[in-house]
């Protein structure tokens, strides 16, 4: 597979895993939704009157004294749970944004428990992954990112983040640095 195809391949996954996002956000507003009417549905008639406008109130007559009547749909708590859901979504959207923003890829690797890779460290694993991080900054043109390490993680793993190459960092775990070779860890940088 070469990098374009590869390109595509993670395109293609990204554009899905948006449309599985919505459907999570739509079923979460649909649950909600059935959780506020089953709450309503037994509030008496005299509390349900309060949740309702005048006017709409006035439209249906009046409720019916048996809580089992109660109208499985209504747009009013619909739109009042599908906003609330919205802007929870939204305002924790915009949060972690704001961290990348702010903090960029170190906000993000410091967030997940990992520690800065001090440039002079003596430590062989450490020193092997940040000369095969510099080799690979070089071949690709681009800065020499910060490296971080994830103490306390003995799978193998790794991930990069920032927004740009400039607050780019590469952030591996320790079982990435104790159990691969120089070349396997250089095929995960």
């Amino acid at each position: 597979m070469d990098f374009f195809e590869a390109q595509a391949h993670a395109h293609q996954r990204t554009h899905r895993l948006i449309v599985l996002f919505a459907l999570a956000v739509l079923g979460t507003i649909l649950a909600s939704y059935a959780a506020a009417i089953l709450i309503f549905s037994q509030l008496s008639p005299r509390a349900r009157q309060f949740h309702r406008s005048y006017r709409e109130y006035e439209q249906t007559a009046s409720w019916p004294e048996d809580r089992g009547d109660y109208s499985w749909w209504d747009p009013g708590i619909f739109a009042g749970v599908a906003a609330g859901t919205l802007m929870v979504v939204g305002l924790g959207s915009l949060y972690k944004w704001s961290q990348l923003h702010n903090g960029g890829g170190a906000g993000i690797a410091e967030s997940v428990g990992g520690r800065r890779i001090d440039p002079k460290t003596s430590e062989l694993a450490e020193r092997r992954l940040l000369d095969v991080v510099e080799e690979m900054a070089i071949a690709a043109g681009v800065p020499v990112p910060a490296v971080y390490v994830l103490d306390d993680e003995e799978g193998i793993n790794a991930f990069a983040a920032g927004l740009t190459t400039h607050d780019a960092v590469v952030t591996v775990t320790r079982g990435t640095l104790d159990k691969l070779t120089r070349d396997e860890l250089q095929g995960v940088i």
